[in-house]
């Protein structure tokens, strides 16, 4: 048995539009679980009617606003971002085609930015980030002695700041400690 109804104080000329959605079949059609969905209401991007016994009911128009939400958290977008191009809608109503062109081109800036932070992490992961745990080789030449915790907590160089030291052209080779030391050609090296 389905748990879409139909809301009897709605027109019967239209069945689709006059279905309404139980917030478990709302979830299910959406992905999502339904304590998302209540989430998402006590954040105040959607809201349900509720029936006489007081259930939550649904539009399938709220599936699109879901979707709506989901593809602008999928772009890196925070709650309040989202709260606030939902309210910049007319009526609080669901975003059309039109709406999301408008809104999405406010947000290519920041998303510019968002693409700038992760080709950064993406091209420094396998050198020193600034983070603070020196365990990198080339921490010792661009983080020496831990230099970047004075700008602050985090990964300062991920987070755009160059290192306070670039290293030279062509550095002298870090010994490591002794126990780790490996042979010219990058294999531990034999004792004894």
């Amino acid at each position: 048995m389905s748990s879409v109804i139909s809301d009897p104080s709605l027109p019967a000329e239209r069945p689709q539009a006059t279905q309404v959605l139980s917030i478990g079949e709302l979830a299910r059609r959406a992905g999502l679980a339904p304590s998302a969905i209540r989430f998402y209401e006590q954040q105040g991007l959607m809201a349900s009617q509720r029936s006489a016994s007081g259930r939550r009911r649904y539009t399938r128009a709220d599936l699109r606003r879901l979707a709506f939400i989901r593809a602008a958290q999928t772009l890196g977008l925070s709650l309040e971002e989202i709260r606030a191009a939902l309210a910049s809608l007319p009526e609080g109503r669901t975003p059309t085609k039109a709406d999301w062109e408008r809104l999405s081109r406010g947000w290519k800036a920041l998303l510019d930015d968002r693409i700038a932070a992760i080709t950064r992490l993406r091209d420094r992961l396998g050198s020193c980030i600034g983070c603070g745990c020196l365990s990198l080789k080339t921490c010792a030449l661009y983080n020496a002695e831990d230099a970047a915790a004075v700008r602050g907590p985090g990964a300062r160089y991920l987070l755009g700041e160059p290192p306070a030291t670039r290293p030279p052209m062509e550095a002298a080779p870090i010994t490591p400690p002794a126990g780790n030391r490996r042979s010219a050609a990058g294999r531990p090296a034999r004792r004894g």
